[in-house]
């Protein structure tokens, strides 16, 4: 789970056209910014509704809270995963994926369960990327409209040629109300990892315990699913995942350690 990341305008936004919804999806609020012309035509609203369609769909596959979910009928024996919606066999692939990636440090196979003491299979760390990705196909067709989805602090970005790129601001993990950093981005993903809001809630998957040599981790990439994959491996990892991340084509990481200090790979934008 990532923490709280703000979309702020830019001075030369302050003339285009805006509008903003939000829901509240998966547990956490989801919002769609929109920056352009006709943005109150019915071909508009159909978009957004799609995008909000599809994530009350995920959660109803893969709620870790909902006992009538996919994912926790087939965890009990209720329901084959043959008989399961086909998005929770792809999900369970990419988590595999998403271990061999990390080397381990990302490890949806035994977790603890938030309603009690026994483990479970959770791949929430990576099931809200990936439906935020996917749901964000509705709003391709928006090639000249500026868009910003933020589910709970995970960002995705389009800005077209022409257009600002959007200023994503990542808060202070010390002091949620103070912004760390600025970064502008034309598209992609900016996704955060720590134990602001919901304390030491990331397991290391070798120790058995929650992390806690981190206060947050930001990634920024081109894939949501990937930036919060790793932001989330890298809390688990230690200060020391900053070495990996700096190895990850198309990836950069800020890290903020246990005490505080302020660390990022190389190609950290800003």
């Amino acid at each position: 789970m990532t923490g709280p990341i703000m979309s702020t305008r830019m001075p030369e936004t302050a003339a285009i056209p805006r509008r903003a919804w939000v829901e509240q999806i998966m547990g956490l609020p989801v919002s769609i910014h929109l920056r352009g012309a006709a943005l109150g035509s019915s071909r508009v609203e159909r978009q957004i509704a799609a995008v909000f369609a599809d994530l009350r769909h995920a959660d109803r596959v893969f709620s870790t809270y909902r006992e009538d979910s996919d994912l926790s009928r087939w965890e009990r024996g209720a329901l084959p995963l043959a008989d399961a919606d086909p998005t929770l066999a792809v999900v369970m692939e990419l988590c595999e994926q998403a271990r061999l990636r990390t080397e381990g440090w990302f490890d949806a196979r035994r977790l603890p369960d938030r309603r009690g003491d026994r483990l479970r299979y959770d791949p929430s760390g990576l099931v809200k990327g990936w439906a935020v990705k996917r749901a964000a196909r509705h709003l391709t067709g928006l090639v000249e409209t500026s868009w910003c989805i933020n589910a709970g602090g995970d960002v995705l970005v389009y800005a077209p040629a022409g257009q600002p790129p959007w200023r994503v601001g990542i808060e202070d993990p010390a002091n949620p109300a103070r912004v760390l950093r600025i970064i502008a981005r034309a598209g992609g993903a900016v996704a955060t990892s720590g134990a602001t809001h919901r304390g030491a809630h990331i397991i290391d998957p070798y120790a058995g315990r929650a992390a806690t040599a981190v206060r947050a981790v930001t990634v920024v990439g081109p894939d949501l699913m990937w930036a919060d994959v790793y932001a989330t491996a890298a809390v688990a990892r230690g200060p020391q995942a900053l070495t990996w991340l700096a190895d990850v084509d198309g990836y950069e990481a800020l890290l903020v350690d246990r005490l505080g200090a302020v660390h990022s790979t190389p190609g950290w934008p800003g």
